[in-house]
């Protein structure tokens, strides 16, 4: 269950006007209040074939989602947490058909339910993984195009609100259907992104809800990246360049792009590596530096050529693997061949960029989880308050609403709003005020907002009304009408930081400030750093890179430093 201030306050306005309204209406509001107590819903989605489920695979910990064509990876499937291992088909009409999970753990590739009747698949897993996130695997982009159905936009969007813009001929609907229905999207691709994959990209945007479609809360996965090079060489001096111009491609349409070798980080994340695994890797790295160079030169000649260890083997460690993982993996059993698995697996977690990405996760998703609910819960409302049949309905909605708003700390909803109709490009600003902005709409850490991380607290609150006092100077002073509106909203959020750094300091806060952000709203943003990408190659055998101080990926960014 998501707990916050913010989303506090939404249901106790759902449960305070719920039973005030119609029945129609009523239960839609209903909808809206269950799903305030669901984890964040993260929609993974792309074009076919670039690797979608085998990130999710990643995400979740386990190999569930099968990464073949078949069938099952033509549907929308849902992975959240639960008591138990369970699989339901959920037809278009609304009815379920319960399905093993093969002994593998899989979900079995056909799914017993004509694909066409299927609205999604619901799968919950033991993994601890999902107790605060769930994962939407989506079909990606296909060449046809069928219209969304009404039991899938109603379970994913229970708002029952219906996409207004026209869809992409090239977009899977029910694809966009579960991206509106989630509060973050991770939009996968590989190598360059094409024209059609930022017109996806603006087309779940245009169909989510206010704040699930920001570029704040979309991040844009750069996957395969070990295929860049090729001999299992190092594909990171490669990645980090390409990465940073994609980032600059997509700038407007997600915060970041971040680089990562999916086969790897699912091998490592779900467990997949065994201890045989691991032997036959250090079998290998004994061999001569000649004979491994050799091996590495192709996948047909790691597979084919005459080798201690099985054909078998090494087949199964391409599939776990790839040449990139395997030459990483042999560089560390040959500079120390004591090495244990535990630790090459960590080592190969790490040279996947997954870490990047989890962090990236937990600091950019999770960790604004009551404010992207909260906006979700106010826009669904919002919609409702629109279209409801009674008039009585209508304005006790929005009445409601609008106490909501009023509150100073959901004013971080309106900075939210706003940052996004800058980094969208809707409202085009000078760039250090659009990064300004932008950090006070991530964060309450009022130190990383102004950039003064050793200011004391009455530094701190006098930098944040000179901040308030720039914008609404900039307001008045020449800005176009939605310039000045942004301004507006920009300095009232810095004159409520100043009222909140001054109030965390007091025993009594000052009036009218806004509440001192809880723990776990107010974690720093990560440290430069926290993503890593393999050092080096090892001296003697190119392609192979050695351990040691690897290069640091910067936030938000694709290169290193």
């Amino acid at each position: 269950m998501v707990q916050g201030p913010l989303t506090n306050r939404v249901a106790a306005l759902c449960d305070e006007v719920g039973p005030r309204l119609s029945p129609v209406s009523a239960q839609q509001v209903l909808a809206v209040r269950r799903r305030l107590d669901e984890a964040l819903r993260v929609a993974v989605a792309g074009r076919l074939k670039a690797g979608k489920s085998t990130l999710v695979n990643a995400l979740v910990g386990r190999r569930v989602a099968p990464t073949a064509v078949g069938e099952c990876t033509r549907v929308v499937t849902q992975f959240r947490y639960g008591t138990a291992d369970r699989l339901d088909v959920v037809r278009r009409d609304g009815s379920r058909v319960s399905r093993p999970l093969e002994e593998s753990g899989m979900i079995p590739m056909q799914l017993g339910v004509p694909r066409e009747d299927i609205a999604f698949v619901d799968v919950t897993l033991t993994s601890d993984r999902l107790r605060d996130l769930t994962v939407v695997d989506t079909p990606g982009l296909s060449s046809t195009n069928q219209s969304i159905s009404a039991a899938s936009a109603n379970y994913l969007t229970p708002d029952q609100a219906t996409p207004d813009a026209p869809l992409d001929d090239d977009l899977d609907d029910d694809s966009v259907a579960a991206v509106s229905g989630a509060e973050a999207v991770l939009y996968v691709f590989t190598q360059a992104v094409r024209a059609d994959d930022i017109a996806a990209l603006s087309t779940f945007q245009s169909v989510s809800a206010r704040l699930s479609g920001n570029p704040i809360n979309s991040i844009g996965l750069f996957n395969k990246v070990d295929k860049l090079v090729a001999g299992g060489a190092d594909p990171w001096p490669v990645a980090g360049p390409l990465a940073s111009d994609q980032a600059g491609v997509l700038r407007r349409v997600v915060s970041e792009v971040v680089p990562i070798a999916g086969l790897l980080a699912e091998t490592t994340e779900a467990g997949r590596l065994t201890a045989a695994d691991c032997e036959a890797l250090r079998t290998l790295a004994g061999l001569s530096q000649t004979e491994r160079m050799v091996l590495m030169a192709s996948v047909d000649l790691f597979v084919n050529r005459d080798c201690p260890v099985s054909k078998a083997q090494r087949e199964r460690l391409l599939s776990l693997l790839d040449l990139y993982g395997i030459g990483f993996a042999l560089a560390q059993f040959a500079n120390k061949p004591e090495l244990g698995s535990g630790e090459l697996v960590r080592l190969l977690l790490q040279a996947s960029g997954f870490a990047r990405l989890r962090n990236t996760l937990d600091q950019a998703f999770r960790w604004r989880t009551d404010a992207i609910k909260a906006a979700w819960a106010l826009s669904s409302l919002e919609r409702l308050a629109g279209h409801a049949a009674a008039q009585q309905d209508r304005e006790l909605l929005r009445d409601a609403i609008e106490r909501v708003l009023q509150q100073p700390e959901y004013h971080r909803l309106r900075l939210l709003e706003a940052a996004q109709s800058v980094t969208s490009g809707a409202v085009v600003l000078p760039e250090q005020m659009e990064r300004e902005l932008t950090r006070l709409a991530l964060t309450t850490d009022a130190a990383w907002i102004l950039e003064m991380p050793q200011a004391g607290v009455e530094q701190l609150a006098q930098a944040a009304l000179a901040a308030a006092n720039r914008w609404r100077v900039f307001a008045v002073a020449g800005a176009s009408p939605a310039q000045a509106r942004v301004a507006q909203v920009a300095h009232r959020g810095f004159f409520l930081l100043a009222q909140q750094v001054r109030g965390q300091n007091s025993a009594h806060p000052v009036s009218g400030a806004a509440p001192t952000a809880a723990p776990w709203q107010h974690q720093p943003p990560p440290p430069p750093g926290y993503g890593r990408a393999p050092g080096p190659y090892t001296p003697g055998y190119p392609g192979a890179p050695q351990p040691g101080p690897p290069h640091q990926f910067r936030p938000g960014h694709g290169g290193y430093r």
